[in-house]
């Protein structure tokens, strides 16, 4: 656990790794302690031992909503997090910081993870990475160039992020069972009222030497385009309701500011 002297906050903080990837927890062990982070190691959930039907997994959402069959390496994933988050809820600590085993940090990571949870009220989850490109929003300054921001469109990518108690039990109890991939499920905390945050910019990236172990044949189990007739005005509700719900959250911000 670290105590984040700014702050004055407890973080735990969860490292998801399989099972026999050695050489990837070698390199998160040496990332981590150039960081000054000290991590739990959370086994990853191999997808594909489990049995199937599971309560945790709804097969008949994931194929209307994410257009794909069962993906064990997806589930695997998704239901690692959920695990973390578990464990978080368990513990003592104030936030949590849960990293997959293929981020890199930048110098000042814990220096800005510490400044931006001095202003935890504008956040349930702080998102640290992405993979994608989409502009953010600064509404909040910290320092070194970096601020807090907000994403209007859909921002993949659950490298490492953060969460307080609140969000961790929205990861629990609402996020389960999975219908959804969990970058973009857990991309949706405000359609329960949740708020989310980035960094901006990155204080870490999901660039490694190591590929992915999650989206590797992923189009093999891809279904008929005809299916993507409940997944695309699902997809477009999301878009147009992310939009309006985070540019009312940002301009509330804005107006705040201007005070």
């Amino acid at each position: 656990m670290q105590f984040l002297p700014e702050s004055r906050l407890s973080m735990a903080v969860y490292l998801i790794n399989m099972d026999g990837a050695t050489d990837r927890l070698a390199a998160m062990e040496r990332k981590a302690g150039h960081a000054d982070l000290d991590f739990q190691r959370v086994p990853g959930v191999e997808g594909r031992k489990l049995t199937f039907p599971t309560p945790d997994f709804s097969e008949k959402s994931y194929r209307l909503l994410h257009g794909r069959r069962t993906t064990p390496a997806e589930i695997g994933c998704y239901l690692s997090h959920v695990e973390c988050a578990r464990q978080f809820l368990a513990s003592d600590a104030d936030i949590a910081l849960i990293l997959e085993d293929d981020v890199s940090f930048e110098p000042d990571f814990l220096e800005t993870v510490d400044l931006a949870s001095c202003h935890r009220n504008d956040w349930d989850v702080l998102r640290l990475t992405t993979v994608n490109d989409g502009k953010k929003f600064a509404f909040r300054q910290l320092k070194s160039g970096r601020s807090l921001a907000i994403a209007l469109t859909r921002e993949k990518g659950a490298g490492a992020y953060i969460v307080n108690r609140k969000a961790a039990t929205w990861i629990v109890e609402r996020l389960l069972p999975m219908k959804l991939a969990y970058d973009i499920a857990f991309d949706l905390e405000y359609l329960d009222g949740l708020r989310a945050a980035f960094v901006h910019p990155l204080v870490a990236s999901q660039r490694s030497e190591h590929p992915t172990q999650i989206q590797a044949n992923i189009k093999e189990y891809k279904l008929s385009r005809w299916r993507y007739l409940t997944v695309l005005p699902y997809r477009t509700y999301l878009e147009v309701t992310r939009f309006v719900a985070r540019g009312i959250t940002l301009m509330r911000h804005k107006l705040k500011s201007a005070r």
